[in-house]
């Protein structure tokens, strides 16, 4: 199968750089999947579970919260804001934030900005634990 050089970027450093078959990741309009040789693309990120396919045929899933991704002349580059490997998840931790969220949510004299970010919490804790192994 035909490869292409990934590289995955946080504000933390380099999550992953390395040929891939296929990365797979949640766009702001819906799913998206880059093969060897797509056409040049640029596209903002939403959240959602990203995997990458190795040239081995190993698959392996992350947690990706918001960023961009292009791809540029055969090269791809993924910077989110947020990226963490399914592996690395802590699905205890993410699980009480998803319960504070849940909690926070349940009150009733919240104002628009706490229920904004009460439901942002939600959502990235909810992505966290269906990613988490």
């Amino acid at each position: 199968m035909a490869t292409f050089p990934l590289k995955i970027m946080t504000p933390d450093g380099v999550a992953f750089e390395g040929e891939v078959v296929r990365v797979v990741c949640r766009t702001i309009t819906g799913d998206l999947a880059i093969l060897a040789r797509h056409s040049d693309y640029c596209t903002a990120l939403g959240m959602g579970d990203a995997h990458i396919v190795l040239e081995d045929g190993t698959t392996r899933h992350a947690a990706c919260m918001g960023g961009m991704l292009s791809m540029m002349n055969g090269e791809c580059h993924l910077l989110a804001t947020t990226f963490e490997w399914a592996d690395q998840i802590d699905k205890a931790r993410a699980e009480a934030s998803k319960a504070r969220a849940e909690a926070t949510l349940a009150q009733k004299n919240l104002d628009a900005r706490e229920l904004e970010l009460a439901q942002a919490r939600l959502k990235r804790a909810l992505v966290r634990t269906s990613v988490a192994k």
